[in-house]
């Protein structure tokens, strides 16, 4: 989880699926108290690309853990 703070990284929905859908991504973060239906493709895109899921408590920790001052549904460390 650390990585997330020094390693290149995208970090919002948004930004995740675009990585995801251009296969940029090496590991994905997924705050479990994010709804499902936000996270869902992105848990499936993941998993069909071999992609590890790890997931954080809380959005807000999410969130702190990648320096925004926001919660966050998921991140993603990038290649």
């Amino acid at each position: 989880m650390h990585r997330l703070k020094t390693n290149s990284k995208v970090i919002g929905m948004k930004q995740t699926l675009k990585a995801l859908e251009n296969q940029d991504v090496k590991v994905l973060y997924v705050a479990k108290d994010a709804q499902s239906k936000v996270t869902i493709k992105a848990i499936e895109l993941a998993k069909s690309q071999q992609i590890p899921v790890v997931y954080i408590n809380t959005m807000v920790e999410l969130g702190s853990v990648c320096d925004v001052e926001v919660k966050t549904a998921t991140a993603a460390l990038i290649k």
